[in-house]
């Protein structure tokens, strides 16, 4: 588990404002604190979730910290309390970082019961997947701007980045494509709702830049 969460953040360390845009990406603070107190309030709701939230999925760093944590405990087959989440984050010089144990004992407060956590975690999923997809188009319109650079090797860029992103989607969440369009509109003005566009995007950058 360690190793995946440091894995994510070697690749997707890289923010919005990286990229010159300082607008909030989507997410949602009350969905992760309530899947985190749900899981302290039952602890077998990890297996309702686990599937569907990798860590990295929330949006506040220290919600990544509790949620990998939370995981590492289960495996370890030992409960998944306030105490014990707080005697494992100490162990891993964590604790403080994420606002102590009273933070923790505040996220169980947060919710009466774990009888929605799938609801939530469907949220939080659906919040990272649209960040994973700005991030991606950024990365695209960014390689659209080289001017230097050969347009086919852009354009093989740009479909890379497309099917790392497709791909990761359907294997790590089997997400229906239809899926990937049921947005609001808020949302996809926010962020690109077809991969194929993207390509399209550096395409259209690359020729309004480059001579023939």
């Amino acid at each position: 588990m360690a190793r995946e969460f440091q894995n994510f953040k070697k690749k997707e360390a890289r923010t919005l404002a990286d990229f010159g845009d300082l607008r909030t990406p989507p997410h949602n603070l009350e969905a992760e604190q309530s899947i985190l107190g749900s899981l302290m309030l039952e602890k077998d709701a990890v297996i309702k979730v686990a599937d569907l939230l990798k860590v990295g999925d929330f949006y506040k760093d220290i919600h990544n910290t509790i949620y990998e944590t939370m995981l590492e405990l289960y495996e370890q087959r030992e409960p998944l309390d306030v105490l014990s989440i707080s005697n494992k984050l100490d162990e891993k010089k964590e604790l403080e970082r994420i606002g102590g144990s009273s933070y923790l004992a505040s996220l169980v407060g947060s919710v009466p019961s774990a009888s929605h956590i799938v609801h939530y975690a469907k949220v939080v999923q659906k919040k990272a997947l649209l960040r994973r997809l700005i991030l991606a188009a950024s990365e695209i319109i960014e390689a659209g701007f080289r001017e230097g650079d050969d347009v086919e090797k852009i354009l093989d860029e740009a479909k890379n980045i497309s099917n790392r992103i497709s791909c990761q989607f359907v294997q790590f969440w089997n997400l229906p494509s239809t899926e990937l369009m049921n947005f609001t509109a808020t949302e996809t003005s926010f962020a690109v709702s077809r991969l194929d566009l993207l390509i399209l995007i550096t395409f259209w950058l690359v020729c309004k830049n480059q001579t023939f």
